[in-house]
Parts: structure tokens; sequence; C-alpha cells
């Protein structure tokens, strides 16, 4: 089984619910283990992040300028139905990176 550290996925908060990152098929288990995320913005924001469906960040408070890093180790199998990461922000200017595995 090779195991593939990288970037799941790195961007822009939309303002709506969207996908952020999907584990690609359905023989590979990913691990999520950092997320950061950062406020280009002159003001607070609010972000919110779930994991297969599950908030991990609902309403999370950014201040102005500032970043938000978390070390943790959480486990997307991928069955018939992809799990998915997705989240939003209340505003432009909110960036996100997920670092993590892909085994397959």
């Amino acid at each position: 089984m090779p195991t593939i550290t990288k970037a799941l996925a790195r961007g822009s908060f939309g303002t709506s619910m969207s996908d952020l990152y999907t584990v690609p098929t359905t023989g590979t288990t990913a691990i999520l283990t950092n997320i950061v995320v950062t406020n280009s913005t002159s003001g607070s924001v609010t972000f919110n992040l779930l994991l297969d469906g599950v908030e991990l960040f609902a309403n999370a408070q950014i201040d102005s300028y500032g970043t938000l890093t978390v070390d943790l180790k959480q486990v997307l199998d991928a069955n018939s139905t992809p799990k998915k990461i997705r989240g939003f922000a209340n505003a432009a200017g909110v960036r996100y990176h997920l670092s993590g595995v892909e085994i397959s």
C-alpha cells in the first residue's frame, strides 16, 4: 500500500458551502493531519469546516490578519460514497491549507 504525504487541498473559502477535498478513490484512505486557516482581511471573520458532514469548526472566529493552525489525525475512509471535507467563510479573503496522507 503506497502512502503519499501531500497537500490535500488549498485555496480560498467561498461564502457558501462547497467541497474542499474528496477522497479520490474507493480503495483510498485519507488522513487529515494539519489545518491552517488564514484571514487576510482587516476585520474578524468566521468559517465552518465539516469532515464527512460533521462540523469540526462551526462559526469559528479568526481575528484580522490572524492564522489558525490545528494538528490532528482524522481518518476519512473511502467506501461506496467518497468522504468529503467541505466548508465556507462569511467573507472573502479567508484561505485554507489541508495537509495529510493518502493510503491506497
